[in-house]
Parts: structure tokens; C-alpha cells; sequence
């Protein structure tokens, strides 16, 4: 029944010579009245008189009316002239095909839009809704961020948390596109069946320029070996249109018991998942091997007492994230370097985490060729502790002026040494 129904909205159906002969019997021999108009049959020219109830006027303001045919009615002689049923004269009406086509298609093209959205304009985020992809032999992950007005601080520019976000992200999505993250959070499957996961122990980041608002940077991200059981991973920030490095950072990665929260070895089974992305090459940035100072009450020049962390700086993993300790960090510099200077060059130690119920403190030392006296490069020396002494992080960080020239660039990701 289905089907009949839509043959018959495209194929009409006509009625033929016999049906017509059936329906011209019903309708007598003589005049018959449809409605108040009356037919004569006896009208030899093969039109058709009608009188509308009543006899028509012969004139209208002397005028003679003249009576043509009506169309549908027509005498047997008039019938039996039909053209004859043919192909052509039983085709559809292809229009309302042809219009049903048209919206399936434009339905279907917006929806292929939606799914494939290529960007409109040069400056747009070239890859908005993925994750980035592997590039280089399958050893480097590539993504790209477009600077949002939310990331930028007074200066108009990136603030350091913004790019150490980045780096972050790009990290675990490195592990996700590799097809080596399991249901931990940057863990593999080998290390989730032995409830381990990685913490980074330390980190040192160069910036030779800041992004601004609108800025489209491209982060490329690789791994190597460190030591025995240990891991690094390398960053190489660029602008995405002109190619400028921006941002270069090295870290060292461990692994640590999440129940037990010691560290552990590299077991064989992971060692086997991860070993094959390893990339051989040198760190992007060159070691800064002098120690870090170990600062207290007596030596540290600015203190803040009572920092906490709130429920939103914890990761999946129930520690505070690596970004906030760079925050904390920064609270004890003095708001004269910051107004003056920025932020070039950072090196990090971890030594242990802390959690959502711990009160901490920061503590830095002002060093280094200049004070706040000068317009010169100045070095600090910072701690993050417990009140109760523990340590958290120890660092040291390089503020160079304002608009001053970078430190130096690397042109590009370093190939695999042989």
C-alpha cells in the first residue's frame, strides 16, 4: 500500500476510454443538471449551450454574448479525439523529485560540514577540534593553540602558566594519539595493570618571546630515555604562521606507586610500550647543572605564608597540578621585578608532592647581576615548602627587561642522532 501511494503522488493515474464511456452513460440521454448547469446533448457543432438556472440574456447592452465551450465537458465526439496513452504523456512530475533530491543533498552537505570544519580565515586555529598528529617518523606530536583573551595577563601577552599548560596538554595527548594511553591519566596500559604513574622531577624552560592575544603557537613534543628509569620529554614552541621559536623546554620524568606513592622502576612490560617512541636525540635546552639553593627564614628575602590549594588544582591523579607549583612560585617575587621584567628562563626540582589539605609557604631570594635598583638581568632563588618545613619544589628563575632581545633560538625539532 506504501508503495502504491508513492507511485501514485509521482504517477498519476488516468482514466480510460472505457471509464469514460461508463461515465457518460450515467449521465443520460437527455439534458442533465449539474449543479444548476444544464447540458444539451443534441448540439451538433460539438460545443456545448449553457443556461446557468435560467435562460441566458441573448444580448448585454446590445451586445450578442457569445457561449464557448467548458473545459471538462466535453461531447462524445469531442472524447473520442483524446490522443491516445503514450510514453511521454504518462511521465511525472519530475519537479517534485527533483526538489526532494535537492533537500536531501543540502541536508547532507551541511552535516559533512560539521564533521570536516576547515578553518574560513588564515589566522584561524587550523586544527580546532582535534588533538594534533604525529609527525616525523611517527617520533615528534605536533599541536596548535590559539592564544585566548583569557590566557594573556597586563602585559598583553601569554603568561607563563598559559604555556606551561601547553606543554602539558600536548604531553598527554602525545600519549593518547601514540595509542599509549590506558585508563590513567598519561599512563600506559602496562602501568595501569601495576597502578604506577608519572611525576616529573625536573623541568627547565627558556622563553625567548611571549605570544599575544590572537597568536596561533605550534607545540612540538618528543621523548627520549633518561638514564635508567627515567624518561625525558622535549618542547619546541613556535609560531605557527612566521616559524619564530618562542618557547624551548626539557624535562625528567619517573615513575612513582599511586597507592604507596614511592617511586618504582621502569618494569619490562612498560619499558616495552615506550622504548619504540623514543626518540635519540640532545635536550632542546642545555642542562643547567648548578645546584639550587636551599632557602629558610634567614636567607629568604620575601616570604608568603597560607597558601592552600583548592579543589580545582588537583589532577585525576589527587595531587596538585605541576602548573599551580609555578604559580605559588611566583607569589613571593617582588612586584618590582614583575612591573620591570619578565620571566626568561625557569629550572625546576620537584622533591615531593603535596595535597588538597596542605598549607604551604613561598620563600625567594633576590641574586644575580642585577637588583631592582637596575634595568639589568636578575636572578632569584625560590622555595616551596610546608609550613612545617617539608620541601615541595626548588627553583630558580631568570627575569630579563622589558622588550628586551631573547636568549638565543633553535631553528627547528632536532633530528634523531644516529
Amino acid at each position: 500500500m506504501v508503495a502504491t501511494a508513492a507511485t501514485s503522488s509521482f504517477f498519476p493515474i488516468t482514466s480510460s476510454p472505457d471509464s469514460i464511456d461508463s461515465k457518460n452513460k450515467k449521465l443520460g440521454n437527455g439534458s442533465t443538471n449539474l449543479g444548476g448547469i444544464k447540458l444539451n446533448p443534441s448540439a451538433s457543432s460539438g460545443s456545448l449551450q449553457v443556461m446557468a438556472n435560467a435562460q441566458a440574456p441573448p444580448k448585454i447592452n446590445g451586445t450578442t454574448v457569445v457561449m464557448t465551450p467548458v473545459e471538462g465537458f466535453m461531447s462524445e465526439d469531442a472524447a473520442s479525439s483524446t490522443p491516445p496513452r503514450t510514453f511521454i504523456n504518462q511521465l511525472p512530475d519530475w519537479s517534485m523529485l527533483l526538489a526532494a533530491i535537492t533537500t536531501i543533498f543540502l541536508a547532507a552537505e551541511k552535516q559533512w560540514m560539521m564533521l570536516d570544519w576547515k578553518p574560513r580565515r588564515p589566522d584561524m586555529l587550523i586544527d580546532p577540534f582535534g588533538i594534533g598528529r604525529i609527525v616525523q617518523d611517527g617520533l615528534v606530536f605536533r599541536q596548535n593553540f590559539s592564544i585566548r583573551s583569557y590566557e594573556i595577563g597586563a602585559d598583553r601577552t601569554a603568561s607563563i602558566e598559559t604555556l606551561m599548560n601547553h606543554l602539558q596538554e600536548t604531553a598527554i595527548n602525545h600519549c593518547k594519539s601514540a595509542g599509549l594511553l590506558g585508563d590513567g591519566f598519561g599512563a600506559t596500559p602496562g602501568m595501569c595493570k601495576k597502578n604506577l604513574i608519572w611525576v616529573v622531577t625536573r623541568m627547565q624552560v627558556v622563553v625567548d618571546r611571549y605570544p599575544t592575544w590572537g597568536d596561533v603557537v605550534q607545540v612540538d613534543t618528543w621523548v627520549s630515555a633518561s638514564g635508567k628509569n627515567g624518561m625525558r620529554r622535549d618542547w619546541l614552541v613556535s609560531n605557527s604562521k612566521t616559524g619564530e621559536i618562542l618557547t624551548r623546554a626539557s624535562s625528567v620524568w619517573v615513575m612513582m606507586n599511586k597507592l604507596t606513592r614511592r617511586l618504582s622502576k621502569i618494569p619490562e612490560e612498560v619499558r616495552g610500550e615506550i622504548e619504540p617512541h623514543f626518540m635519540n636525540s640532545d635536550p632542546v635546552v642545555a642542562e643547567d647543572d648548578r645546584k639550587l639553593v636551599k632557602l629558610d627564614d634567614s636567607t629568604a628575602q620575601y616570604v608568603r605564608k597560607g597558601l592552600t590549594p583548592r579543589w580545582n588544582d588537583l589532577d585525576v591523579n589527587q595531587h596538585v597540578n605541576n602548573v599551580k607549583y609555578v604559580g605559588w612560585i611566583l607569589e613571593s617575587t617582588p612586584l618590582g621585578i614583575v612591573e620591570s621584567h619578565e620571566l626568561c628562563s625557569m629550572t625546576l626540582e620537584y622533591r615531593r608532592e603535596c595535597g588538597r589539605d596542605s598549607v604551604l609557604q613561598s620563600l625567594t631570594a633576590v641574586s644575580g647581576v642585577g637588583n631592582l635598583g637596575n634595568m639589568g638581568e636578575i636572578e632569584c632563588q625560590h622555595l616551596l615548602q610546608l609550613e612545617e618545613g617539608s620541601e615541595i619544589v626548588r627553583g630558580r628563575t631568570q627575569w630579563r627587561p622589558k622588550n628586551a632581545k631573547s636568549f638565543g633560538k633553535m631553528d627547528q625539532v632536532p633530528a634523531q642522532s644516529a
